[in-house]
């Protein structure tokens, strides 16, 4: 009930000021920047400041010295020296790409260790990260294109895929692909696919001398363990993709999604000697005529280019799913 005489002069203080304001020759009274800092300072010295505060609300005051907060801390920043990290200069970026380029087999610890050893001040992980900006050149990439195609004729794929009948039957189609040219080397159909038919098969496919070192297959059950010793006796080397990773047979996963599209998808087969047509039907179109973006627009067996003159005369292809077309002589 009764105040002290400490808080008595406050509040009369305040009240006195206020009436000041007020007394103003203005329609609505402004407070000035001294009037702002003056209920600032109240505001942390005198808890019952808001009991007497009619000029402003409370959550202006506020605002007032969260504003006031902003501007000390911008002017400090301002003053003070700058801190965080040194921003990495043209001539350690310069530095950086050249070691890159010279030493393709350095990481970043051992080309920070070069910069540390020549007075540089900059972080592991900033080196870390210029590494990826740094430009590559033409050079390099046409030794690892020298490296595939010197490589690619030593290497192969095998897969299976299925293929619904019209009596609601499954047939199995299996095929071998090179990757020198994309050309199918073998394929073949049938309704139980064993490990001993998939063995016979890759006698068929490699009768004589194998013509690849690697070939490329997954884990499927059907291969069991006499399909790999079946390969290792032909003095090839089996490869096999992690499981559920068909990515890593991509050459083969594209002919049958290729094969797919471009033929079953538009067929129904009625039994296994049907589907071995079309299939067959279609890997010879597939070699002679069908221009693939990875050959530069050539076809696996090297389709002959026609002269510039003479009629387009169009060939049907696979039944006339698709056609081939060429200058009448």
């Amino acid at each position: 009930m009764f105040r002290s005489r400490h808080s008595l002069l406050i509040e009369n203080l305040a009240l006195r000021q206020q009436l000041a304001a007020f007394k103003r020759k203005r329609g609505r009274p402004k407070l000035s920047t001294i009037d702002k800092v003056f209920w600032i300072a109240l505001r942390r010295f005198w808890s019952s400041w808001k009991n007497a505060l009619i000029v402003v609300k409370p959550e202006t005051v506020v605002h007032w010295h969260r504003s006031g907060f902003q501007l000390y801390w911008r002017f400090i920043s301002r003053v003070r020296k700058p801190v965080g990290r040194r921003p990495v200069t043209e001539e350690i970026r310069e530095l950086i790409f050249q070691m890159v380029a010279e030493n393709p087999t350095w990481r970043a610890p051992r080309i920070h260790g070069e910069l540390v050893m020549l007075g540089f001040q900059i972080s592991e992980r900033s080196v870390s990260r210029w590494m990826g900006h740094a430009p590559r050149t033409p050079e390099s990439a046409q030794r690892w294109l020298t490296f595939l195609r010197n490589h690619r004729e030593a290497i192969a794929a095998m897969d299976f895929f299925s293929v619904p009948t019209i009596t609601f039957g499954v047939l199995y189609c299996f095929f071998i692909i090179g990757h020198h040219r994309r050309r199918i080397l073998h394929c073949n159909v049938t309704r139980h696919p064993t490990s001993t038919w998939i063995v016979q098969q890759l006698r068929e496919a490699f009768p004589y001398e194998p013509a690849t070192e690697f070939l490329i297959l997954d884990h499927d059950s059907k291969y069991g363990a006499e399909v790999p010793a079946a390969i290792r006796s032909m003095d090839i080397k089996a490869v096999r993709t992690a499981v559920g990773c068909p990515w890593q047979n991509g050459v083969a996963e594209r002919w049958v999604g290729r094969c797919r599209r471009e033929l079953l998808d538009h067929v129904i087969a009625i039994s296994e000697s049907h589907l071995k047509r079309l299939l067959f039907s279609y890997v010879e179109y597939y070699h002679q005529d069908r221009t693939h973006c990875g050959l530069q627009k050539q076809t696996p067996k090297k389709r002959r280019r026609c002269s510039g003159q003479g009629k387009v005369v169009a060939w049907p292809r696979v039944g006339g799913l698709h056609h081939r077309y060429e200058r009448a002589a």
